[in-house]
């Protein structure tokens, strides 16, 4: 292991002791810090240039400044192996340091993304040439952790459900300015419909735009399972049909078609993607659970099922509130593997599902979770919502969380639990085992009732079990 001679200031003397020897004043002491990775290097990222710092040893002139052309990152990558680098710390300052990730790995580099919290509060650091000495020094001490970054073949099925969900709000906007023509037209289609784009409103509006204007013939479309009837329909759409407003109508409604025929073609690809990565158990040895619960989603989405199973080892849906959407969330985002993550705390604290550690003189000054919306949390939020109605061991949880602490932190805490229990099952790679949960329900039930025994007796009462009284699910 090779040291470092770093020169600092002398520690002062207390007040009480004395002014300091004249001989001693302005002495210098050295200090050896252990150089834990001697071939690292320091990049700092920017838009139109980059900034790299080698150690002193290793070239003339140890900090270059290059551009972020293509033939640019290529010479940076032939600099920094003519110069020994094995390992490189970077900021994952936006999406600039992809292209430059994606060539070093490529080079065989290790390269090391730094969260920009773990370094931003160094005083000194006034331009990008201290900045990427700075990330050289702390790397090649091994004072910078590695973000996590799942393997390739992940985020390129990463990079396409994320442009599916700004393709999804892009189509949510074209619909409210559909909504928006038809409040300034007076047409109350929308007020009357639960979804314009299901089948009845599609039809209806197509009618429209191709110069329909008669209620009756427009309200001939109705599909057989909308609840408002002919007549309520056929009021709606008496408007001011002002041709301003059916352009708007017109473009709007094109947007829509032009993003929905998009999205068809990328969940095209999204399932080619899934598909191509490695299995984790054999279909024909080990075939799919039977499913238990009630879908409500796209067929296309429930194909998707057997493909998550197969590359993770175990069905995640079988977990309650837990969709084909949420596992799929979870496959993009961290892979067919947690091996990454040593335990199931440092997956929900990666997460962010974790109470703070703020701590200063043995008293906790926050413990709130740490800022930030990572996509599978969000997903992980939204599933343990629909935990509220749920007749399971977790949802008679949630509901026990709910009343205690109040809807936002009841979220938190089972979104919490789902993750490890995910973790637990691709870790694993074992069956979700709702039995578990259920004996702590029936044991906490007993505690309660113990509890309720115990109060009663204290007041002079005694409680009586109604011989009619079934006890309902969790």
């Amino acid at each position: 292991m090779q040291t470092k001679t770093t020169i600092e200031p002398s520690v002062g003397q207390p007040q009480n002791a004395g002014p300091t020897p004249k001989k001693n004043r302005g002495r210098k002491r050295a200090r050896l810090q252990p150089i834990i990775h001697p071939h690292a290097a320091g990049i700092d990222i920017g838009a139109r240039a980059i900034c790299v710092a080698v150690p002193e040893d290793r070239a003339e002139d140890s900090v270059r400044t290059f551009r972020t052309f293509t033939a640019d990152l290529l010479a940076l990558a032939d600099w920094l192996v003519a110069c020994r680098i094995t390992s490189v710390a970077m900021e994952s300052t936006g999406n600039y340091w992809i292209p430059l990730f994606q060539i070093l790995d490529a080079r065989g580099l290790e390269v090391v993304l730094v969260n920009a919290r773990h370094v931003r509060h160094v005083p000194g650091r006034k331009s990008d040439v201290l900045d990427s000495q700075w990330l050289q020094y702390l790397h090649s001490v091994g004072l910078l952790r590695a973000s996590f970054r799942p393997a390739q073949e992940i985020c390129a099925v990463r990079s396409l459900t994320r442009f599916r969900e700004t393709l999804v709000a892009q189509a949510a906007d074209q619909i409210r300015h559909l909504h928006n023509a038809f409040d300034q037209m007076n047409v109350q289609l929308h007020h009357v419909l639960s979804d314009l784009s299901g089948t009845t409103g599609l039809a209806i509006v197509r009618a429209i735009l191709a110069g329909e204007r008669d209620p009756k013939v427009l309200a001939r479309h109705r599909d057989a399972r909308v609840k408002a009837s002919v007549q309520t329909i056929e009021e709606s759409l008496r408007g001011d049909w002002r041709p301003e407003h059916l352009l708007v109508l017109k473009l709007a409604f094109a947007s829509w078609a032009q993003v929905q025929a998009q999205l068809v073609e990328l969940e095209a690809e999204i399932t080619r993607a899934i598909r191509a990565l490695a299995p984790k158990v054999d279909l024909a040895a080990q075939p799919l659970p039977a499913d238990r619960k009630r879908r409500s989603i796209a067929s296309a989405r429930l194909e998707l099922r057997a493909e998550f199973y197969r590359v993770l080892g175990t069905d995640l849906t079988a977990i309650p509130a837990v969709s084909a959407l949420t596992a799929q969330a979870f496959v993009t985002e961290v892979g067919t593997d947690v091996d990454r993550f040593a335990t199931a705390e440092h997956f929900a604290s990666w997460l962010g599902l974790c109470p703070g550690t703020k701590i200063s003189g043995g008293q906790v000054l926050c413990a709130r979770s740490r800022p930030g919306k990572p996509r599978l949390a969000l997903a992980l939020r939204q599933s343990a919502l629909s935990l509220l109605k749920q007749h399971s061991a977790l949802g008679a949880r949630y509901r026990r969380l709910r009343a205690r602490l109040g809807a936002p932190k009841a979220l938190t805490a089972m979104a919490h639990q789902l993750a490890r229990i995910m973790y637990a099952l691709v870790k694993e790679r074992c069956p979700y085992d709702e039995t578990r949960f259920a004996r702590l329900e029936e044991a906490y039930t007993r505690h309660q009732r113990t509890s309720l025994e115990k109060a009663a007796r204290r007041l002079g009462y005694q409680l009586v079990l109604d011989p009619n009284f079934t006890e309902s699910p969790a």
